[in-house]
């Protein structure tokens, strides 16, 4: 009887320690790479999975200014461009990027807007693969620039000094 009361309080409290793991907090697998070159020291290919390993910030209430509309306040997390461009052995501070998407789009985006640019991973709490798959898994989010240079399914960043 002992040994039976034994297993189930083991076995209740297994069940609340799985409860009150964090969901959804680890970063999901996604095959996708991020290639940086140019006017760097060291092109480099990162991976999502690179990505999500590196030191993460978030980008609170952040106005997208939009073509159209009023401006919206979101919240994105990710890493910093300059982080990005520093193991690619580049200046943190170019004086032009070109990021392009999967698809091929391509947009030149000058230094003045690449100021606390980030490469976001999450748009507010989600993951940007699993909230809005057709526009993840990452985006080049430049609070400094209007949204129409805020490309999503980044896959190169193309350095100019």
């Amino acid at each position: 009887m002992m040994r039976r009361n034994v297993v189930i309080a083991l076995l209740l409290v297994a069940v609340v320690l799985c409860s009150c793991a964090p969901k959804g907090s680890a970063a999901p697998t996604v095959d996708w790479k991020l290639d940086i070159k140019g006017d760097v020291g060291k092109p480099v290919s990162l991976t999502y999975a690179d990505l999500a390993k590196m030191p993460q910030i978030t980008l609170k209430d952040v106005m997208m200014q939009k073509a159209a509309g009023e401006p919206e306040p979101t919240t994105w997390t990710g890493v910093a461009l300059s982080e990005i461009l520093k193991q690619a052995e580049g200046d943190a501070n170019p004086s032009s990027i070109t990021a392009v998407a999967a698809d091929g789009y391509a947009v030149a985006i000058p230094r003045d807007e690449l100021e606390g640019a980030i490469v976001a991973l999450k748009d507010g709490k989600d993951w940007i693969v699993k909230s809005d798959p057709d526009k993840g898994p990452i985006r080049l989010v430049c609070p400094k620039a209007p949204a129409n240079r805020w490309l999503f399914s980044l896959t190169e960043v193309k350095v100019k000094k």
